[in-house]
C-alpha cells in the first residue's frame, strides 16, 4: 500500500456574516476572525519532493481569500440588508447560499480545486472553539 503525502496551510481572515431567520444570535450582524486549515494531498511528490510549495498556496489561495473574503460582510444574495450595506460603500460579497461556517468552508474548498490544486479538506474555525470541515 502507497502512502499518502499531506501539506497543510493555515489562513487567517476577518469577516462579518448574519443568518437571517436563525433562532439565535447569529441573526444579527456580527464578525468572525476566522481560522482556515486547508489540506493538500498528494500519494507522490513533484519534481522538488513536494505535495505543493506553500508560497504557491500563499499566492493562489491566501492571496484570494484576502482579497475576495477578508473583511468583507458575506450576505445571501437574498438577504435585505446586502443592499443597504452596499449603498453606504461597505465591501459586500453577495453569495448564493447561506454563509454559514459550512458553506464558507465548501466556497474556499471549490475555490482551491477549481484552481487545480490537490485539495483533500477545509477546516474553517469560526472561533477557537468551533469549527467545521468540508471534503471533496
Amino acid at each position: 500500500m502507497a502512502g499518502v503525502y499531506s501539506v497543510i496551510r493555515e489562513i487567517h481572515f476577518s469577516y462579518g456574516h448574519r443568518l437571517p431567520g436563525y433562532p439565535g444570535k447569529c441573526r444579527y450582524l456580527h464578525g468572525h476572525n476566522g481560522k482556515v486549515e486547508i489540506e493538500f494531498r498528494s500519494d507522490k511528490l513533484d519534481d522538488r519532493g513536494m505535495v505543493l510549495d506553500f508560497d504557491e498556496v500563499r499566492r493562489r489561495v491566501q492571496g484570494w481569500i484576502e482579497s475576495e473574503l477578508n473583511h468583507r460582510c458575506l450576505l445571501s444574495r437574498d438577504d435585505t440588508l446586502a443592499p443597504l450595506l452596499k449603498a453606504q460603500g461597505e465591501p459586500v460579497v453577495e453569495l448564493d447560499f447561506p454563509p454559514t461556517a459550512e458553506n464558507i468552508a465548501r466556497m474556499i474548498f471549490e475555490y482551491a480545486r477549481g484552481a487545480g490544486l490537490p485539495v483533500a479538506s477545509v477546516r474553517l474555525w469560526e472561533s477557537p472553539a468551533s469549527s467545521v470541515v468540508y471534503s471533496g
